[in-house]
């Protein structure tokens, strides 16, 4: 497992020395080497992909990377899989500002966000396709809460999963200050 996390700290130093777009240009890489255009790379593709960046790692090791991610069980790490894993932790007043926003949309406190919760937290009504008449407000709640149910498609969000969600966006804010004060007035806490 140390040499996994070593192999993931040298990639994600990689990318980080790349600027913003590095794991962007890292997905664009790994898309490159998925030839068959499953969108998912084996231990071998994976293996390549890191030699050409100059990451020599063992077939073992490649194995290892390839079933740490899988969350799907599918036996190949799909791109995204691999990206998540390659997103830097984030610091204790990411987290706090987070976990402050998942409070606020929990109504009941029960540690799940339902499309009940959501009610009180957001407007479905201002959404453009409610407006339109093409959707109902329990559709636009539903596709709202989906984009943070990350893990289980099941309409509750976990803490984890509003985390994991924007663990992602927070990749892509350079500051504390910024993500805190983009989070806050998101959720207007």
């Amino acid at each position: 497992m140390d040499t996994v996390n070593a192999t993931v700290e040298k990639l994600r130093a990689q990318c980080l020395s790349r600027g913003a777009s590095g794991i962007q240009g890292l997905a664009r890489f790994f898309r490159r080497l998925d030839k068959d255009g499953s969108r998912s790379l084996d231990a071998g593709e994976l293996r390549q992909g890191l030699g050409q960046l100059g990451l020599e790692v063992g077939e073992a090791e490649a194995e290892s990377l390839c079933k740490r991610w899988d969350r799907d069980g599918s036996g190949t790490l799909d791109l995204e899989e691999f990206l998540r894993a390659l997103r830097p932790p984030m610091s204790q007043a990411r987290e706090a500002v987070i976990a402050a926003a998942f409070a606020k949309l929990d109504q009941t406190g029960d540690g799940v966000v339902t499309v009940d919760d959501l009610r009180g937290v957001y407007n479905g009504q201002a959404h453009p396709k409610v407006r339109s008449g093409e959707w109902s407000e329990d559709e636009a709640l539903h596709q709202f809460l989906d984009n943070f149910d990350t893990f289980e498609k099941d309409g509750q969000v976990t803490l984890a999963e509003f985390q994991d969600y924007y663990s992602g966006l927070s990749a892509s804010v350079d500051t504390d200050a910024e993500f805190v004060a983009m989070v806050s007035s998101a959720w207007r806490l």
